[in-house]
């Protein structure tokens, strides 16, 4: 596209809308210095972001906009942009935020992991054998040696299943 004022190529590209009429002007950036419509300051692409959501978004967006980790420093919108926390601070940090959008990935807000099926087997075996390790100690205690002996066999039994008894 050609510049309206002097026929260079046009990077400047305005559009106004006055009393309901849009009206687009193309010029170069020679032309656009010229009539002013550029302003030379630094473009902080962060500092445009953050005036455009906080003029743009609800109170509760700009509340989290301006979270802040005190460890590592690393704000809210930079953890969600990034999708990583700076430290482990960062959970407490922005643990109200956080918690409905792990209950939306993970579906829950508590990670519980996965445990194999044979792990789980050997969970309970586990817990039958101090079961009855506590019952072996309350029969030597009590003097109870045929029980003791007897609870003893069923032990080694589940301890080593594929030996013969």
């Amino acid at each position: 596209m050609k510049c309206q004022s002097c026929e260079q190529t046009a990077t400047v590209h305005l559009t106004e809308i006055v009393n309901g009429k849009k009206k687009e002007r193309h010029l170069c950036p020679d032309c656009a210095k010229q009539q002013q419509l550029l302003k030379q300051t630094d473009m902080n692409i962060n500092a445009i972001l953050q005036s455009v959501f906080t003029q743009n978004v609800s109170g509760e967006v700009n509340a989290l906009s301006q979270l802040t980790c005190p460890s590592c420093g690393i704000k809210y919108m930079e953890f969600k942009a990034a999708g990583r926390c700076g430290c482990p601070n960062d959970y407490d940090a922005f643990r109200e935020p956080l918690l409905p959008l792990l209950e939306r990935i993970h579906r829950g807000r508590r990670h519980v992991g996965k445990v194999p099926v044979h792990a789980l087997k050997h969970a309970a075996v586990q817990t039958e054998l101090r079961a009855l390790r506590q019952q072996l100690r309350t029969a030597v205690e009590q003097e109870a040696y045929e029980e003791a002996a007897r609870l003893r066999d069923l032990i080694r039994q589940k301890e080593h299943p594929d030996e013969p008894g």
